[in-house]
């Protein structure tokens, strides 16, 4: 995998709002929000996309949906609601090659996007 902006990210080589880390999971303020809250959930474990993870993965899979719903109950907007998007390749929308969980609310969201 190339060394993307994320995994700089994790190095701390580039500066980030950081919401949430423990050893496996990092979260920060997306730049480019698309609702009032928009957070990235990412593995440390550097994966491209979801369709290159692997049996092994289903725990660190499972880490990133719990760490953005334990993070949604934390800051008082899980009662409302919100939205996790997991993009895979060009046509899903994705622009970083290292699988990221989107945490969107503080808003009604609708169907489709937009």
């Amino acid at each position: 995998m190339s060394d993307t902006i994320f995994a700089k990210i994790i190095r701390r080589e580039i500066p980030a709002q950081i919401v949430f880390e423990d050893d496996h999971v990092l979260a920060f303020k997306d730049i480019h929000a698309q609702a009032p809250v928009h957070v990235l959930f990412i593995p440390k474990k550097p994966i491209a996309t979801l369709n290159d993870l692997q049996d092994g993965d289903a725990e660190l899979a499972g880490r990133l949906l719990l760490a953005a719903a334990a993070y949604a109950k934390r800051e008082g907007f899980a009662e409302n609601g919100y939205r996790v998007v997991f993009n895979c390749n060009g046509d899903g929308g994705q622009t970083v090659f290292h699988i990221h969980l989107h945490l969107l609310a503080g808003r009604a969201l609708s169907w489709p996007p937009g």
